[in-house]
């Protein structure tokens, strides 16, 4: 496997895991994940900078699987097709969706593992 592949693999998941942590982050996704009631309280503020932080991420990886010039383009499409992929779970499956983030996240971490070993 190269370092390109991995990385790509990267772009999405970390994109897909910093949307999920941020919609997780909003009141009403919470409560439509976790059931009415429940708020992210203190999570909140760690959860916004975590999603932040995994784009940012997702954006550092596609600059250097891509180039400056082609890897913004790779990270907007990343970012369109991980917006798609959250609001499609959320709207039909939210009992679930904390599951598919934390897989999101495993997947992200297990390739920045990767990349990190190989370069």
């Amino acid at each position: 496997m190269t370092t390109d592949s991995l990385l790509l693999g990267l772009v999405f998941a970390a994109s897909l895991a910093g949307f999920c942590a941020l919609s997780l982050a909003m009141d009403r996704h919470s409560e439509d994940v976790f059931g009415r009631g429940s708020t992210p309280g203190p999570w909140r503020r760690w959860l916004q900078l975590g999603g932040a932080a995994l784009l940012c991420l997702s954006l550092v990886a596609s600059l250097r699987a891509a180039g400056s010039t082609i890897g913004w383009v790779l990270w907007l499409g990343a970012l369109t097709a991980a917006a798609l992929a959250t609001v499609g779970l959320l709207s039909y499956a939210p009992r679930r969706f904390h599951w598919i983030a934390f897989a999101a996240a495993s997947v992200t971490l297990c390739s920045l593992l990767l990349v990190a070993s190989v370069t």
